[in-house]
């Protein structure tokens, strides 16, 4: 059976503009994506492929993504591995809404050449409206990150790109992701169902939608798990009507200290002895539950390359991840809580950051990373199974 090749040239824009951070250093390059003007966090992604699950990534709301891979944009784009289910868009199956504030990138492919492809990474960030910029040193930018943090910039392009006082006016004037609440922007507005894939639901799980990917949902359909995404401001009595068996927290954008809705929420969850599993957002969630505190880190860990250290085991994945906020704590660290002792679990083998935290009676536990693995690795994802392994042990 012949495979059919889909090759096609983008018009990948030819117009100035200019990435401006607010500390004042400005990188000049051509358009890419749409023209006019975007504003956000600049924060930069390590992952060498995936670009379109990062793209469509909730929890990237707000920010202005600078790919440190040279070459972006030659697989295409498709109908498939967008990973936006949310925000109410789940009636039509569209999981390619791109969350990005903006896009920074060197080279982009001016070739689409996949057999998965329906169209060009240019055409769609022109179609969704997303402005870009293109042809720029994006090492020395992300050495310029590293160094300086994350910070408010702004991408201009058009009759949008002024002078430099003026541009630069603009980034100083948007607010600061440190104190942002964007969980609720990106959730659901009524919930919906995801069934278990072939067969009758073993389990049933609530899913409170902080800015879910839609990976996330399949790996529990996988195993027999019926998941009800909720909106970010479920109850508690929402929880209990559905006869749930657990409690899944979700990824998502923004400073996890203005997140007291969904605190209070996980601290009813644990009081009620439900089997509660977090990630990233999620994880600061129960973090913050336990009696943690949370920071805004300098440039955040964002790509699909990040070793994790889980110190009961000595097991060390290598995961993707996507945050720029984390717990406070240390390796192993033991404390008391309301609901029992509890452990940090992971930690980041880069820089000790925490990745995860439980309770030590395992009715809790949560992970910084993404074990949903979209775009990949699949180090991680024997977590979903130890989950159901844990729902398991609360039926019998």
């Amino acid at each position: 059976m012949s495979v059919e090749r889909r090759e096609r040239v983008s018009n990948v824009g030819t117009e100035a503009a200019a990435l401006v951070l607010e500390d004042g250093r400005i990188f000049r390059g051509t358009s890419f994506g749409a023209v006019g003007q975007t504003l956000g966090e600049a924060v930069f992604s390590t992952g060498m492929t995936g670009y379109q699950e990062t793209l469509t990534d909730p929890s990237y709301h707000r920010q202005i993504v600078v790919a440190t891979a040279p070459q972006i944009g030659n697989t295409g784009w498709n109908s498939e591995d967008g990973e936006a289910l949310s925000a109410g868009r789940q009636a039509s199956g569209d999981s390619n809404k791109i969350w990005v504030a903006g896009y920074v990138v060197r080279d982009p492919a001016r070739r689409t050449s996949s057999w998965r492809a329906t169209g060009s990474l240019q055409d769609e960030l022109v179609a969704q409206g997303v402005v870009g910029i293109a042809g720029i040193d994006t090492r020395a930018l992300v050495r310029h990150l590293r160094t300086r943090g994350s910070m408010r910039a702004g991408v201009f392009s058009g009759t949008a790109l002024t002078d430099d006082a003026t541009m630069l006016q603009a980034v100083k004037e948007q607010p600061s992701m440190l104190g942002a609440d964007l969980a609720s922007e990106v959730s659901t507005d009524s919930g919906y169902i995801i069934e278990p894939t072939g067969g009758e639901a073993r389990f049933t799980v609530a899913a409170i939608d902080l800015g879910i990917k839609t990976n996330t949902p399949r790996m529990f359909a996988q195993r027999g798990i019926r998941v009800h995404v909720l909106p970010s401001n479920a109850s508690l009595e929402q929880i209990l009507d559905l006869g749930a068996d657990g409690v899944f927290l979700s990824n998502g954008p923004g400073d996890p200290a203005t997140a007291d809705g969904a605190v209070h929420l996980t601290k009813e969850v644990l009081g009620q002895g439900l089997p509660l599993f977090g990630i990233c957002f999620g994880n600061q969630i129960l973090g913050r539950a336990l009696g943690l505190d949370t920071y805004k880190m300098k440039f955040g860990h964002r790509g699909i390359n990040i070793p994790v250290i889980e110190h009961g085991t000595g097991r060390i994945a290598i995961t993707a991840q996507n945050h720029g906020f984390a717990l406070e704590g240390e390796a192993g660290q033991e404390f008391d809580t309301p609901f029992g002792r509890a452990v940090v679990s992971h930690t980041c083998a880069n820089d000790g950051a925490v990745e995860g935290v439980r309770l030590l009676d395992d009715s809790a536990f949560s992970v910084q990373y993404h074990p949903e693995a979209a775009a990949g690795p699949h180090d991680a994802a024997y977590l979903f199974d130890r989950f159901t392994s844990l729902l398991e042990g609360v039926k019998k």
